[in-house]
């Protein structure tokens, strides 16, 4: 997950602000940045601090002459951090047509790597939760470039998300969460009403069927106002993009669940999307990719709509995930036939990363020391209340989660079984 990019109004701080704890890096830093400057038309007394994340990666702006305003350097020490599937992520994006930064280097031996600036708006930046039309336009850039990475979609290239994952993700939750964070032994009846909700959460989305997976494909992953070519060295998307080509430009009204849509034409998806041949997303760049995998094709619009640090209505989380599901099954990807069933899949692999997301937020605070990202846990919680209480087989995990938390159980509509 990485942290917002510094806003463009910030004074550009001074070479000296970046801060090592390694001497012997520093040097290394300034030894690369000295023999790749000429070639990419670098300014080495500009570079500062453009974000951090969660992880040990650090990120640089630095000035460019010509065409180039700046670039991006990413400061990931290798005996912290391995950059090969980022540098393997970015490849397959670019060959999906989906603009993502270009690795311009990559000093191996050392963790440096000079990459392309997307900007420093992202989705994040300009959406506006009280106006969910205006940013409905959005969304749909996100979609269309949603699909065309699942679209790229090959068995064997990417790590799998299988069931050894998901299990170790979501043991997160009980050993971080509720153990370390809220101090409340995990044994007994808690703890077999944990074992039971969770094998009933892995069964369900190892069913999905498998597809290219972000992982955080969120709007504070996304940048807007991108040039569309930019790394990619693909033509660009019509204005109108992908959900215009399924007969909405305007936009328009969703369709009932379980509504169907018609079937491609035979020549293909990407000609469904009014792009024979290739094109990138319509100005719209992803980052942090580099723990993608190859798993449940719900999971990024799960984690689209579900957000760590934003909230939707139910019902324009509705309105955007039956877009996805048109274009997906206009594309055909491997969605189910009914939007019913596909929105239950989709509910229950947004339950995972919940469960997971608040394990990760709880080890940041109390292991690395980053509390900044505790504070979203409870819009995961809430989040984990609301899908437990509409499925009577998620009844035990809604009791452990009122349990720990001190709440009453919700009231209203349930489905499945009893």
């Amino acid at each position: 997950m990485t942290a917002p990019p510094l806003p463009a109004s910030e004074p550009t701080p001074s070479a000296t602000a970046i801060l090592w704890a390694d001497p012997q890096r520093a040097a290394a830093f300034q030894n690369w940045l000295a023999g790749i400057g000429a070639a990419h038309g670098l300014r080495p007394e500009t570079v500062r601090l453009a974000s951090a994340d969660a992880s040990f990666r650090r990120y640089f702006r630095i000035d460019a002459t010509g065409s180039a305003a700046s670039r991006i350097v990413m400061d990931a020490p290798p005996d912290k951090e391995n950059s090969e599937p980022f540098v393997q992520v970015a490849r397959l994006m670019a060959e999906a047509g989906v603009t993502a930064p270009q690795v311009l280097e990559w000093d191996r031996a050392h963790g440096f790597l000079l990459l392309d600036d997307l900007g420093r708006e992202t989705m994040l930046d300009v959406i506006d939760p009280a106006r969910p039309d205006a940013s409905r336009p959005l969304y749909d850039q996100a979609i269309d470039a949603l699909i065309r990475w699942q679209l790229a979609s090959r068995p064997g290239v990417l790590p799998p998300y299988d069931r050894a994952l998901l299990e170790r993700e979501l043991a997160l939750f009980p050993e971080w969460y509720i153990g370390r964070h809220r101090g409340i032994a995990v044994e007994g009846q808690l703890k077999e009403r944990l074992e039971r909700s969770f094998r009933l959460i892995v069964e369900s989305n190892l069913a999905s069927p498998s597809v290219y997976v972000h992982r955080d494909f969120m709007p504070r992953n996304l940048m807007v106002n991108v040039a569309p070519t930019l790394g990619t060295g693909v033509s660009s998307l019509p204005p109108e993009g992908a959900l215009a080509a399924l007969g909405r430009p305007g936009g328009g009204s969703a369709p009932t669940l379980g509504t169907g849509v018609s079937s491609l034409p035979p020549e293909g998806a990407l000609a469904a999307l009014g792009r024979p041949g290739g094109g990138s997303a319509a100005d719209l760049g992803v980052l942090d990719f580099q723990d993608a995998v190859y798993g449940p094709i719900t999971y990024d619009i799960a984690s689209l709509m579900r957000d760590a640090f934003l909230s939707w209505d139910e019902e324009f989380v509705l309105d955007v995930t039956i877009r996805y599901w048109e274009a997906a099954r206009k594309a055909k990807l491997p969605v189910d036939a009914d939007f019913g069933a596909f929105y239950r899949s989709v509910e229950w692999m947004g339950l995972q990363r919940h469960l997971k997301v608040a394990g990760i937020f709880a080890r940041l605070t109390l292991r690395d020391g980053k509390p900044r990202y505790l504070a979203d846990t409870p819009r995961f919680i809430a989040y984990i209340r609301s899908t437990a209480s509409r499925y009577m087989e998620l009844t035990p995990l809604l009791r452990v989660i009122d349990e720990i938390e001190g709440t009453s159980a919700l009231t209203g509509f349930a489905y499945g079984r009893v």
